[in-house]
């Protein structure tokens, strides 16, 4: 029997040194912690746990010359290792698994959308500016797909990781779209480099352009918006009632100087009623390099908030904000592990929540292998 995970980490530089104390194989440790995440574990324990339990099945693919990790093994392991090396080996393997199975077409009704986002473990303790470890990631939201993470290092904050993931990153013919925190020139100009488009919302971080886009409504408004376009839609869901408004200026003029191959600006107004809470209302500014309708544009910011759900399921479903995994580079990397083991289930093709695809990939060996080898092309 085989399995294409035990064989994506064979050139992952191994941070142990050489001693007589080294007798477990890095892509054992590796492979029986990832499948142990899918499986429900959330911690060293838990891992080294699931391993006893399920030897059976990992020795009909791994040698385990020497039996199961103990749970400090894979605590020290995952500690020293390169998280940015073990995020894009996992990051090829997802490329691999969507192109052997059909999953890479580009999103319905356009071109791949990524969206890139951070996300802090609360209780997680480390010295960067959100007190805490703080990850940049990438998510692809047609396919419901990690593309990669970066963590934040410690005196550092999220705005030059942003630029150091989006440059490993593919993005020829994507649009990217990130939040009030990427809104930097270096950092639109990158994706433009890199070949893609962006979608930036726009706060008080950037005072000055904020300024300018508002000015642009006021002159459009004062014209009727003559030449702009709008597109308003209305959602009910779980006691929720929302109306959005998206209107779209294309070549606004005078937006401040340096921000890149500027093609629309966007207002986008949200009017929410909550049962028993009353009523809130928004309005947010967006930057595009694209000149779209209202409604294409309506679908790509609404589609961001597809990387906000996966966040959502990794704190609920995996308790991500109360993991205090947090010396060396262990919370990076059990992070990343979480976020595969979303993506795959995310995409196994069967009813129920996460929390009971994972129970699920526990008790049933042939689905956790189903799992892992991405054989369903159904997105749940």
């Amino acid at each position: 029997m085989t399995l294409t995970l035990a064989s994506i980490f064979a050139d992952l530089p191994d941070p142990r040194a050489e001693t007589a104390n080294k007798i477990h194989r890095l892509s054992d440790i590796l492979t029986i912690a990832t499948c142990a995440v899918i499986a429900g574990a959330e911690g060293w324990e838990d891992i080294a746990a699931y391993g006893r339990a399920k030897e059976a099945l990992f020795r009909q693919f791994l040698p385990l010359a020497n039996g199961i990790p103990s749970h400090d093994t894979f605590y020290r392991v995952f500690a020293r290792l390169d998280p940015d090396a073990f995020a894009d080996r996992f990051t090829r393997w997802v490329a691999a698994v969507c192109r052997d199975t059909g999953l890479t077409p580009p999103d319905i009704d356009g071109p791949t959308h990524i969206a890139v986002d951070g996300k802090s473990a609360r209780r997680s303790p480390k010295a960067t500016s959100t007190g805490c470890l703080h990850r940049v990631e990438a998510w692809a939201v047609g396919n419901r797909l990690i593309l990669g993470q970066r963590s934040v290092p410690e005196g550092s904050n999220e705005i030059p990781t942003f630029r150091e993931l989006l440059a490993t990153l593919d993005l020829i013919g994507a649009v990217v779209t990130v939040d009030a925190a990427g809104c930097h020139t270096e950092t639109l100009e990158l994706i433009r480099q890199r070949g893609g488009e962006y979608v930036v919302c726009v706060k008080g971080n950037q005072p000055g352009l904020q300024e300018a886009i508002a000015g642009v409504f006021d002159r459009a408004g004062e014209s009727g918006f003559v030449g702009c376009d709008a597109h308003t839609s209305v959602g009910h869901a779980h006691g929720r009632h929302e109306v959005r408004s998206v209107t779209v200026v294309p070549d606004p003029p005078g937006p401040p100087a340096g921000w890149p191959d500027v093609g629309s600006v966007a207002l986008v107004c949200r009017d929410r009623q909550v049962s028993g809470q009353g009523n809130t209302s928004t309005a947010n500014y967006y930057l595009t390099s694209l000149r779209v309708d209202a409604a294409e544009l309506a679908g790509l910011i609404r589609g961001h908030w597809g990387i906000e759900a996966m966040h959502w399921i990794l704190d609920v479903a995996f308790r991500e904000d109360e993991s205090r995994t947090a010396a060396g580079h262990a919370g990076a990397n059990l992070g990343m592990m979480r976020r595969v083991a979303v993506s795959l289930l995310r995409r196994s093709g069967k009813k129920g929540s996460i929390h009971n695809r994972r129970l699920r990939a526990g008790w049933d060996d042939k689905y956790l292998i189903q799992v892992l080898q991405g054989l369903s092309t159904h997105s749940a």
